[in-house]
């Protein structure tokens, strides 16, 4: 398998396999692919980890792509603007990663459903209470909203994010969430209630983006016309 990763703010990943070569991806996640690839849904894991999957807000199936008859060429990419990075698991590192992050990997590599550690972190997360296991040998694309950031911990040390800008993090991380401030700050600070609270050892990638705060900011100008359509407001005067 070759792979090279293409565009700016709008990344897709360009994939190539050799004849019989496996991909699996998350729904949506196909951009294009040569005609001759064979498309198969599976509940990888069993009916268990479908059903946690959907739970997470993840679909309950996830997409094989196998290349028949000869080499293949397939894209996937991010439904928002941001980069792709590849991650290489050798089995021996495990990661975690937020509802939205998994893009695809090869066939080496198990996306399994992952409970957060701590009470705090399952039950104020944000993001979900169930987060995605990545383990295996192989290649694994993850996709941020904006830009990458990535910050590898010292055992011990500890960085503060935002749960919306929380990409993943190795399983050596400690994970937890921890409220900002008091009252006064929860209502004035204009931050989120509850940060992400990591603790090292290990490697925590954080996103520039905030696709929910994006996505509240644009409805402010969007509001809806009649039975279909809608309005654009344009700010000024």
């Amino acid at each position: 398998m070759k792979y090279k990763i293409v565009g700016d703010n709008l990344q897709m990943v360009v994939i190539e396999l050799n004849p019989g070569e496996k991909v699996i991806a998350e729904a949506g996640a196909l951009n294009h692919m040569s005609g001759n690839i064979k498309i198969e849904a599976r509940a990888r894991g069993g009916f268990a980890k479908g059903i946690l999957r959907k739970i997470a807000g993840e679909s309950f199936f996830m997409t094989e792509f196998t290349s028949v008859g000869g080499p293949g060429v397939i894209s996937f990419s991010g439904v928002v603007p941001g980069k792709i990075a590849a991650l290489h698991l050798d089995g021996t590192k495990e990661y975690y990663v937020q509802r939205g992050a998994f893009l695809a990997a090869t066939e080496g590599i198990d996306i399994s459903p992952g409970i957060a550690r701590r009470l705090g972190a399952a039950l104020f997360g944000g993001e979900g209470i169930i987060l995605e296991k990545i383990s295996g040998i192989g290649t694994v694309f993850i996709h941020a909203a904006g830009d990458f950031v990535e910050y590898d911990l010292k055992p011990g040390q500890v960085l503060k994010v935002d749960t919306g800008q929380l990409v993943g993090f190795e399983s050596t991380v400690d994970y937890d969430i921890e409220r900002i401030g008091g009252i006064r700050s929860i209502l004035f600070a204009g931050e989120g209630i509850f940060l992400a609270k990591m603790r090292g050892p290990g490697k925590v990638i954080v996103q520039s983006m905030n696709v929910k705060a994006l996505a509240s900011t644009l409805s402010r100008y969007i509001s809806r016309s009649g039975r279909s359509g809608f309005t654009i407001t344009l700010g000024g005067s």
